[in-house]
């Protein structure tokens, strides 16, 4: 089979997982009926789903999800809760890198909105979408102190602006200083019809006034 020249050419055409997986498909002598064809094509599709298993690992692992395990089916959609299976499938499958329209989720303490927002969030990982999650006192944190140091601070702002998916969890329910909310408008507006952002929050939509009105 391939020697450890060969495979220092697939590094260079960086294929090694297609060669791998060659090698072990036609090891196995369930495919000898198959052509090389196919077991060429089935190689490549299997590194590539290989390597898309991987990509949507690092996306949730970089996401900081609180409940990285969340999914839609484990949803609690007992009849009172304003929220549908139909629906969260939907919004999980969503292809948020062209649609700007952001997702507001309202729910007292304890009613799930976390895991609701985890849960849709890790749908759209899976398809491929970059997703930053943030409680709203972790976020003005941070950027306070990337103020420190003014590269850090412009690349911080630079990548809640850009991120495909932002989510700011417990919006509202604590105080922030004026730099820290300044930074939080500029991020925002940046990100207006340009790209999504999931706010969970006990508070309707009348917080929004505290950061400008929105249209």
């Amino acid at each position: 089979m391939f020697t450890s020249v060969d495979y220092d050419k697939f590094r260079a055409l960086r294929v090694t997982h297609v060669a791998t997986r060659l090698e072990e498909l036609i090891q196995d002598e369930a495919n000898d009926t198959l052509t090389p064809e196919q077991l060429f094509l089935t190689a490549v599709d299997d590194a590539l789903e290989s390597r898309r298993i991987n990509k949507v690992d690092k996306l949730i692992r970089q996401a900081a999800f609180p409940i990285p395990g969340a999914t839609v089916a484990e949803v609690d959609y007992r009849e009172g809760r304003g929220i549908t299976q139909v629906r969260m499938r939907r919004y999980a499958a969503h292809d948020w890198r062209s649609d700007a329209t952001n997702l507001l989720i309202i729910s007292p303490t304890g009613g799930g909105k976390t895991y609701l927002a985890c849960a849709l969030a890790i749908g759209a990982c899976e398809s491929e979408h970059s997703v930053l999650y943030f409680r709203m006192d972790d976020l003005a944190r941070k950027l306070v102190i990337a103020r420190g140091d003014a590269i850090a601070h412009q690349k911080l702002l630079n990548e809640l602006s850009n991120v495909d998916l932002l989510i700011i969890n417990d919006f509202l329910t604590v105080g922030i200083d004026s730099d820290a909310a300044n930074d939080l408008f500029a991020i925002l507006a940046n990100r207006e019809h340009r790209l999504p952002t999931m706010i969970a929050s006990q508070t309707g939509l009348s917080c929004r006034g505290d950061f400008g009105q929105r249209n």
